[in-house]
């Protein structure tokens, strides 16, 4: 993988040790982001992703796609699962040559682009705000279908389109949850403090890593325990990679260290390699 680090010589992260958080199956693109900047990195998955308990909501807006103007996804999970049960109905992409696409994030749309889907609109900013803050077209009276992760995702989006006047069908997609277990190469580093920087891509995978980083340290009884738990993680660099992710690092935390400016893994890429320099 090509990758080009202006701001210092080859192997800006040579020496650093980076816990990625990613989910598993999907952590690899940016583990060889990091090992080509010349990280030690140790994967640590704290995000599962699997289908929704039911999928009647999806496969009932699928047989109304007709009935949409516009579709909206703002991960790739979104893209893949929603593509297969296309396919699992017997229909291709060649359905939505009438639906417009939208697609919060550059990630998303190259994963649309893998089934031959270009995206109508991608927002300048990679988060919900500046869709709807940019969407390109009057959403008043148009229906709009936005297949999303079952639970715990953000409402900012429907709630801003909705108060525009759209008519917003939200269908579970996809479902994440916190894995069970954790490698246990992350386990010892993290008990031995021997990682330099933790990395997270979504809130989930935050509040994911505070309920696995229970299984590893004591739980005392506490009234404040995220701050007992913030503890744990003292001198350990927090890197997020963007606004609504810093949010929950903040408010599990009590901190963030590195953000993003542009909301991809490459942009976390570099938000470390800058951090690595003043460090």
């Amino acid at each position: 993988m090509a990758t080009n680090f202006p701001l210092l010589q080859a192997f800006p992260l040579r020496g650093k040790t980076i816990l990625v958080t990613r989910s598993a199956g999907q952590s690899s693109q940016f583990t060889e982001l990091l090992q080509a900047a010349g990280a030690n990195v140790i994967e640590m998955p704290a995000l599962e992703i699997s289908p929704p308990s039911s999928w009647e909501a999806l496969d009932r807006a699928i047989a109304q796609l007709s009935d949409f103007h516009w579709l909206i996804f703002t991960s790739s999970n979104a893209v893949d699962y929603f593509v297969h049960r296309l396919t699992v109905h017997g229909q291709d992409t060649g359905a939505l040559t009438a639906i417009k696409i939208a697609t919060v994030g550059e990630k998303t749309a190259q994963s649309l682009r893998q089934y031959d889907l270009q995206p109508d609109f991608i927002p300048p900013n990679f988060i919900a705000d500046s869709l709807v803050e940019n969407f390109p077209e009057q959403v008043a009276d148009r229906k709009i279908l936005f297949p999303r992760v079952e639970s715990g995702g953000r409402e900012v989006l429907v709630q801003q389109l909705t108060a525009k006047g759209a008519q917003v069908v939200e269908v579970a997609a996809y479902q994440s949850c916190c894995p069970r277990s954790i490698p246990t190469s992350a386990a010892v580093a993290l008990q031995n403090k021997t990682i330099d920087a933790i990395t997270f891509a979504s809130s989930k995978t935050v509040q994911f890593f505070c309920k696995l980083l229970e299984k590893i340290f004591p739980n005392p009884e506490t009234e404040n325990q995220s701050f007992t738990l913030a503890n744990y993680l003292e001198g350990i660099c927090i890197a997020s990679i963007g606004p609504q992710t810093s949010k929950t690092c903040r408010s599990l935390f009590g901190r963030v260290d590195v953000e993003a400016e542009e909301h991809t893994l490459e942009g976390l890429t570099q938000a470390l390699v800058k951090w690595a320099a003043s460090s």
